[in-house]
């Protein structure tokens, strides 16, 4: 997910109770559920190297004890380093190790189960293996999450600043209706694949082999589709209130167009990307050969994800 959903999470964790469990708390919760992408200066390497690299090492479990245990060492360091030059503030509550300890542990782990939940994948149990794994359940920027997070923190801030007791309502409010609303996006996936699978069973008379449901930013109620088998590769539409649709526009992948090993000599992207790629595909423009995935061939983003492998002269 993008970084303003994962520091609103950490936020409202903080807003239902936990900041007050010791000084820094909102701010360890709100680092701690974004540290795992510092990852993401791997996109500083150019082209698609750090497809190879991000939503690995820095969201497994090795990762998920160190980072919690270095954030929590800073912030006891920042603590004491500003009593000592007398910038500490006074309505700052005293520094509880075992509870700073925990909220880095809480913030940290809600990053890759946020990140689990779209469709770019993530390797869960990097570096003991490099499987990826995908949730297909939410776009990764939802502006649904973004406003219900948002007001939640807001109306309770807002509460607490008034001096209300009742200020803690609002930010658990709004953590109960993303849950909900993941929960719900889930299922609808669920029923998206299962009906465009069924239809590309009768279409061809063979099964597909995957089919992917694609999030939509704003109509979370439906989504793109898209499958492939022996071959061959298609797409189609999915509404809850309609159903599922299929393009009959059927084309082949293309992956025999490519010499794999020539390629990864004169296209070195080559290699990061098929590694990340979960639908790869040949797309032929020209006298261009492109390699592409399904899922990210929108407009917009599409030509962020796309490697030159035409073979030299």
């Amino acid at each position: 997910m993008d970084n303003l959903t994962h520091s609103l999470a950490g936020a409202v964790l903080g807003q239902i109770g936990l900041k007050k469990k010791t000084g820094l708390g909102m701010a360890t919760l709100i680092i701690a559920a974004n540290i795992p992408d510092i990852d993401a200066v791997a996109t500083l390497l150019g082209g698609q190297a750090h497809l190879a690299i991000r939503r690995g090492i820095t969201h497994g479990p090795v990762a998920m004890v160190i980072l919690p245990l270095l954030l929590t060492a800073i912030m006891i360091w920042f603590d004491g380093w500003q009593e000592k030059r007398g910038k500490r503030p006074t309505n700052r509550l005293p520094v509880h190790k075992g509870w700073l300890l925990a909220l880095a542990f809480i913030g940290t782990l809600s990053h890759p189960a946020l990140d689990w939940m779209n469709n770019y994948g993530i390797r869960l149990l990097e570096p003991f293996s490099s499987r990826w794994s995908y949730g297909d359940t939410l776009f990764i920027i939802d502006i649904w999450i973004w406003a219900a997070l948002g007001v939640g923190l807001w109306l309770s801030m807002r509460r607490e600043k008034r001096g209300a007791d009742n200020w803690r309502p609002p930010a658990i409010s709004a953590l109960a209706a993303v849950l909900v609303y993941i929960a719900a996006n889930g299922l609808i996936t669920n029923r998206a694949e299962a009906l465009t699978a069924e239809q590309v069973a009768n279409m061809r008379g063979k099964p597909a082999e995957i089919v992917v449901a694609n999030n939509l930013p704003i109509t979370f109620w439906a989504r793109d589709m898209h499958w492939r088998g022996q071959g061959e590769i298609g797409s189609g539409y999915f509404d809850l209130f309609d159903g599922a649709s299929l393009n009959e526009d059927i084309q082949v992948d293309g992956l025999n167009r490519v010499d794999w090993v020539a390629a990864s000599a004169y296209a070195p992207d080559t290699k990061a990307f098929l590694f990340w790629s979960r639908m790869p595909f040949i797309e032929k423009d020209g006298d261009k050969l492109w390699l592409r995935d399904q899922r990210f061939t929108f407009e917009g983003v599409g030509d962020r994800f796309k490697v030159d492998v035409t073979p030299p002269e």
